[in-house]
C-alpha cells in the first residue's frame, strides 16, 4: 500500500456502532453468534462469515446493517484535513457489505481484522497499522471502551465514543473538523439581532454577512450568514452543530459548513 505524506493527521474509525448500525438480534441468535470464542475466530479469519453463520444457525442471514448519515457526514467533513482509515474487528464479508451500503469509497483505507489475522483489543492490530500507513501515532474512536483504552495504551489518542454526538465533539476538539458553524437566515434583520444575543452569551466571532452565493440582483433571495467559531464553553462550535441546527430552525434557517 502507498503511504500517505504524515502531513495530514491520522484518524482511524470504528465501523459498527461508529458509523454502521444494526437492529438488536433475537437474545437466542447473539447468545451464540457473540460468544467469546466462536466470536474471535470470525473477526481473525480463522473462519469465514459463511461458517461462523452455519454454527449459529437458527437461519440468521446476512445483513449490511444501515449506515448512520450523521456520522458518514463527520467522515466526510474529516476526510478535508485527516487520512481516514475504517479499523474494523469484522468477518470475511465486511468488503462486500462496505459495497453495498456505498461506503467502500468514503475512507482512504480499510483494515479489516480479518485479513490482519488478528483483532481489537490485541496492541498488535494497532502497530501493524499504523506501520502500513507510516505513522507513529493517530487519533482512534470506538464505541468500545475496551477498545479505545487498549489503543491509548499502544500509543494512540483512544477515544471512546458511545455515539455521534461523542464522535463530533471528539472531532472538533482534536481539530480534526472545521470549528465553524454558519448560521443561515433568509431576513438580515432576525441575523443581526440573532448574533448580537448570541455574541453577549459568549459565542464568536458572531459576523454577520451576506451569503456570497446569492445574486446580486436577486435581493429577495439573499441569505445572511452569522459565523460561529467558538461556543461559550470554549469548545469548538462545530461541537455543537445538533443545538445550533435547532437554533436555525426556530428562524427559518439551516447551517452550513465554512
Amino acid at each position: 500500500m502507498e503511504r500517505t505524506p504524515a502531513l495530514k493527521p491520522l484518524l482511524l474509525l470504528d465501523l459498527d456502532g461508529v458509523v454502521r448500525g444494526f437492529p438488536p438480534l433475537p437474545a437466542e441468535i447473539a447468545e451464540v453468534a457473540f460468544e467469546p470464542s466462536l466470536l474471535r475466530r470470525a473477526v481473525t479469519g480463522e473462519i469465514t462469515d459463511e461458517q461462523w453463520r452455519q454454527e449459529v444457525g437458527r437461519g440468521w442471514e446476512a445483513s449490511p446493517g444501515e449506515v448512520i448519515s450523521e456520522a458518514l457526514a463527520l467522515v466526510r467533513a474529516a476526510r478535508k484535513q485527516c487520512f481516514v482509515a475504517l479499523l474494523s474487528n469484522a468477518t470475511t464479508r465486511l468488503e462486500a457489505d462496505l459495497a453495498r451500503l456505498g461506503l467502500d469509497a468514503e475512507f482512504d483505507a480499510i483494515f479489516n481484522s480479518a485479513r490482519l489475522g488478528v483483532a481489537k483489543p490485541d496492541p498488535a492490530i494497532f502497530r501493524r497499522v499504523l506501520a502500513e500507513l507510516g505513522y507513529e501515532t493517530a487519533v482512534f474512536c470506538d464505541d468500545s471502551a475496551e477498545n479505545a483504552q487498549a489503543a491509548s495504551e499502544a500509543g494512540l489518542d483512544g477515544v471512546h465514543v458511545p455515539d455521534t454526538a461523542a464522535l463530533r465533539t471528539a472531532l472538533a476538539v482534536r481539530g480534526l473538523i472545521s470549528p465553524t458553524v454558519l448560521l443561515i437566515l433568509p431576513d438580515r434583520d432576525d441575523a443581526e439581532e440573532l448574533a448580537a444575543e448570541l455574541l453577549e452569551e459568549g459565542w464568536g466571532p458572531c459576523a454577520v454577512h451576506r451569503d456570497m452565493l446569492a445574486g446580486e440582483d436577486d435581493a429577495e433571495d439573499v441569505d445572511w450568514v452569522i459565523e460561529l467559531t467558538t461556543a461559550p464553553d470554549g469548545t469548538p462550535a462545530s461541537a455543537h452543530r445538533p443545538e445550533l441546527d435547532e437554533l436555525a430552525e426556530r428562524h427559518d434557517g439551516f447551517t452550513g459548513d465554512d
